[in-house]
């Protein structure tokens, strides 16, 4: 068992009490709304919400390419 607040395993992610990344998200859906759910288009929002959570210990820390962010120049 791990202690609250320490950050967890890929897949399991702990509420967002404080809503640190509150704004991020909020700017993503309305991304999705507004593109019609096309996620490529609001691709940057997601990545920038991930690393917010991984900054603030919400989830473990990892290499972007890890979770599909790949550098579009390869």
């Amino acid at each position: 068992m791990s202690s609250f607040g320490a950050p967890q395993k890929r897949g399991a992610f702990p509420l967002d009490h404080d809503g640190e990344c509150k704004a991020l998200v909020q700017k993503y859906l309305k991304c999705l709304k507004e593109s019609k759910a096309s996620n490529m288009s609001c691709r940057e929002l997601s990545k920038a919400y991930l690393e917010c959570r991984m900054q603030r210990g919400l989830m473990a820390k990892d290499e972007m390419q890890n979770l599909g962010f790949h550098d579009k120049t390869k």
